[in-house]
């Protein structure tokens, strides 16, 4: 593996375990066991590794949200296109877990994380028209899709945060990957009123596979 790749992983893990703002350019040289100056010479600071790391879920979640091509969409889609995007939310989380931070940071993040914002939700709002193309969503009116799209995005871009806030915990001991998934079931929830009645029930079935109780801790 090229020394860039390996610092790009190896941040990944700190920031997602420690938290980026307790992680600094010599914290991650010291764990790869690598001079500072070596690490400056493949990335300038700690935004640059950042903004990389941000390129590399940019493309994970572009290469997820791809209309199948030369057949229709089904409902197995649907649940792979969701528990993907889940999959990228937890591999990543640190990005959600401050994005406001991050993005306050790098005019460069900010710049391109909003025009990733604009692709997800003319990609969601696709994968919606095609789901109503194979009868699996009821038919909509366009205004219904944009919401439709801005509502699974905003569930999505908000669940870490709404974990965070609600566990004292910030360890992955608490917010895990199972818990993570549980928005794969609020998803499935919202969408329950878009999707055509015989399928519904099928999708109650796969919804289950995704439930995590006790979201809310006990006061």
């Amino acid at each position: 593996m090229k020394t860039k790749d390996r610092i790009i992983l190896a941040s990944l893990d700190l920031f997602n375990e420690k938290g980026e703002r307790n992680i600094s350019t010599n914290h991650i040289a010291a764990h790869l066991n690598m001079s500072p100056g070596n690490l400056y010479y493949h990335f300038r600071n700690k935004s640059d590794i950042i903004y990389e790391i941000f390129k590399n879920y940019q493309l994970l979640v572009v290469t997820y949200l791809k209309i199948p091509e030369n057949r229709p969409i089904q409902l197995h889609d649907l649940i792979a296109y969701l528990d993907s995007v889940f999959n990228g939310l937890w591999a990543y989380r640190f990005l959600h877990r401050d994005l406001e931070h991050l993005l306050a940071s790098d005019e460069r993040l900010r710049h391109d994380y909003r025009n990733f914002t604009l692709y997800c939700l003319n990609s969601i709002k696709a994968i919606a028209m095609a789901l109503e193309d194979s009868e699996i969503y009821l038919p909509m009116e366009d205004s219904q899709r944009d919401s439709n799209a801005l509502n699974t995005w905003l569930i999505v871009t908000n669940w870490m945060t709404f974990l965070k806030s609600v566990h004292e915990d910030d360890g992955d001991s608490t917010v895990n990957r199972e818990v993570i998934k549980h928005g794969v079931f609020l998803i499935l929830d919202y969408l329950m009123p878009y999707i055509r009645p015989e399928k519904r029930e099928t999708i109650c079935a796969l919804q289950e596979e995704y439930r995590f109780d006790n979201i809310i801790p006990e006061q």
